[in-house]
């Protein structure tokens, strides 16, 4: 399990906020709205940045969807090889179709989780199940009509006390996902649709 400090020092090098500690993200103590300069970058150095090539803003972007997802390299690399392959395919749809459809990445989108380090941790744990399965694969893909419901033994603990329950009565659903709050129930409705305003990174620059 990775720090505060070391998940929020993500964020510095990308430049940007990557949202990995959601709630966090949008209070005052948020560390990036303190510090948004590098980790160990020296007063000049944060004045005169040298330019991004290309090559480096596609780097950076890929390390940005790793972060967000929580993917080691390797995985990441299968899922843009897989994405690649398919012939008659945009590849940038194939690849946001297989992050998303990832379980614990399900888990986060159905606001069960604050952050996706949690909804990995939940997933783990096997609080999760899938089609009335306990599943505790992370990276398990799910598919159109799949349901996903919280362990009962689960239903009761802390983990899923008043403040999720507040926190899911106000989260916005993507509409290929449906959720029952009051029984902790869900359903993949149709496969996920490459959306902006639920994926703020450069898919494209990533597969070139």
């Amino acid at each position: 399990q990775q720090t505060s400090q070391a998940v929020c020092r993500k964020c510095r090098r990308a430049g940007e906020k990557l949202f990995l500690k959601v709630e966090k993200c949008f209070t005052h103590k948020c560390i990036f709205e303190r510090r948004p300069h590098p980790p160990g970058a020296l007063e000049s150095q944060r004045k005169h940045r040298s330019t991004v090539s290309e090559y480096g803003s596609q780097l950076r972007e890929k390390q940005k969807i790793k972060n967000a997802y929580g993917l080691r390299e390797q995985q990441f690399v299968n899922y843009v090889r897989s994405a690649s392959g398919k012939r008659g395919a945009d590849p940038t749809k194939e690849l946001f179709a297989s992050l998303e459809s990832r379980l614990d990445r399900v888990v986060f989108r159905l606001g069960l989780a604050s952050s996706q380090a949690m909804a990995r941790q939940m997933v783990g744990h096997g609080h999760v199940l899938v089609n009335g399965r306990r599943t505790t694969v992370p990276s398990y893909r799910l598919r159109d009509g799949d349901k996903i419901s919280v362990r009962e033994g689960s239903k009761n603990t802390s983990l899923f006390g008043e403040e999720v329950k507040n926190r899911i009565e106000k989260h916005l659903l993507p509409a290929w996902l449906v959720f029952d709050s009051k029984k902790f129930e869900g359903s993949v409705r149709t496969h996920p649709l490459l959306d902006a305003s639920v994926m703020p990174y450069d898919l494209k620059a990533v597969i070139e």
